[in-house]
């Protein structure tokens, strides 16, 4: 048999001096104010490392770029840098000042990129924007060709003097890297799709003005949308 009678609603009070929490006859003590945990003391203080290997053709543009690459990472990411001779590796390791753990990827991420032929103006972008990323992919991932039928592809992608390559850069506001068979894309993951489509269908053979229409009708429509 059901009572007709509504339940008593539970009374909760907040002291104004800030002892605790009133629920009813009970006082609770007060909710713990507590620092925000530093860099170093989300891992239980351990040092978090990464390694980038350098590969042979890009150990003398490393050389000559040090500086540039140390700087930004050093000061303003506060993540300490060393290259290791011996191993032909470059070692990143967090710092007791370094601001946020996610610091020592963004910096793997920017050296990798250097690695993998960006120049250091294009590649630094990863250590000011969140939303970038490099996708890499080879010709062979697309069509199987040898031979010289590899090599015009190669020269399809890139065009007279890497014009191709620059209209596909300017439009999809990406950077292209194409090494040998290996291709390497720098951007956004939605401009990183226009790009990667428009390469691949050179490679299937579609001649470069069929291209370049079908960027400036993707371009168009993304620039109404924003």
């Amino acid at each position: 048999m059901q009572s007709g009678e509504a339940p008593a609603s539970m009374e909760v009070e907040t002291s104004s001096n800030g002892l605790g929490t009133h629920i009813g006859s009970f006082l609770l003590p007060p909710k713990p104010k507590f620092e925000p945990l530093k860099a170093h003391e989300m891992s239980d203080g351990r040092v978090q490392f990464r390694k980038v290997s350098v590969p042979p053709h890009r150990y003398s543009p490393l050389k000559k770029a040090w500086m540039e690459i140390y700087t930004p990472i050093y000061e303003q990411m506060k993540i300490d840098i060393r290259m290791n001779l011996k191993a032909r590796k470059v070692e990143l390791k967090t710092r007791s000042d370094t601001p946020d753990v996610s610091n020592l990827q963004k910096c793997t991420d920017f050296v990798h990129a250097f690695m993998l032929g960006f120049d250091v103006i294009d590649a630094i972008a990863l250590l000011r924007l969140d939303e970038l990323y490099v996708e890499s992919f080879e010709i062979k991932d697309v069509k199987t060709l040898r031979g010289e039928h590899l090599s015009r592809a190669i020269g399809r992608l890139s065009g007279k003097g890497g014009k191709t390559k620059f209209a596909i850069e300017n439009a999809t506001k990406t950077r292209i890297v194409i090494a040998d068979t290996k291709i390497h894309i720098l951007g956004s993951f939605q401009n990183i799709k226009i790009a990667r489509d428009s390469l691949c269908s050179l490679i299937l053979g579609s001649p470069a003005g069929k291209v370049y229409s079908k960027l400036r009708q993707v371009t168009a429509r993304l620039a109404e949308r924003f």
